[in-house]
């Protein structure tokens, strides 16, 4: 088989990959604080081969999604109107505390409700705690769960930011875990704005450009693909011929 088919078989293939990457950006543009994720592609293998006159000509396996960067920018904001919804104006993230494993995770979306939080199997006493509405609380700048004795009033949400936001751990859609890799962890001196949500930062319009480039990239793979197929085919036949 010649190699011509093996490295369109992979960029095929590396061109779905691209489409899911970019597929979930799509999905996520209601999702508050959603970071879009941004494909890179690196060559496989390539170097050079003596051709005709002793040229040197370029010859390689093609490429591949390497990975995938996440884009930091701040998404707009939009004012909500509701009590517990909360946005950062700058750098910043907001930490969640899940009293069933002890993970700590940080999110830019601010969409917060009130839940009783269940210390030793025992009811919190009808005090409630801003949560992230899925069983993780909100933390303050001290690293403790925030109770919710007024709604209307401004809480004291904690705002963190790390060293190194290279390399956090995406889980779910706009959640992130951090290790040693991240460096340092400290209070950010960052406002809170009450009433207000930031918004995904998927640019719809960019998204569906690189859509519909990842799908002619796909189908001129599965052309160049044929094409080798056609050409062995001849070549074998006037061999056997």
């Amino acid at each position: 088989m010649i190699q011509g088919f093996y490295s369109a078989a992979v960029g095929a293939q590396q061109q779905m990959l691209r489409m899911d990457v970019q597929g979930n950006n799509i999905a996520n543009v209601n999702t508050n604080g959603f970071k879009v994720q941004v494909p890179s592609f690196q060559a496989l293998m390539y170097g050079m081969t003596q051709g005709i006159d002793n040229n040197q000509l370029p010859r390689g396996s093609g490429s591949y999604l390497s990975g995938t960067a996440t884009n930091w920018e701040t998404g707009p904001m939009q004012e909500t109107g509701r009590n517990l919804d909360y946005a950062i104006l700058g750098e910043g993230y907001f930490a969640l505390y899940d009293p069933a494993t002890g993970e700590v995770s940080f999110t830019r979306d601010g969409a917060f409700t009130m839940a009783a939080f269940l210390q030793g199997g025992d009811a919190a006493n009808g005090t409630y705690y801003l949560s992230d509405g899925e069983g993780r609380l909100v933390l303050d700048a001290n690293g403790q769960p925030i109770p919710v004795t007024n709604p209307q009033e401004k809480l004291a949400v904690g705002v963190f930011q790390m060293q190194y936001k290279d390399g956090l751990e995406r889980v779910g859609s706009s959640r992130f875990l951090m290790d040693a890799k991240n460096g340092q962890l400290w209070v950010a001196d960052t406002q809170v704005q009450q009433g207000m949500l930031e918004q995904s930062n998927t640019d719809l319009g960019t998204e569906l450009t690189q859509v519909i480039q990842a799908q002619r990239s796909y189908s001129y793979a599965l052309k160049m693909m044929q094409t080798a197929d056609e050409v062995e085919t001849t070549i074998n036949g006037l061999i056997n011929g």
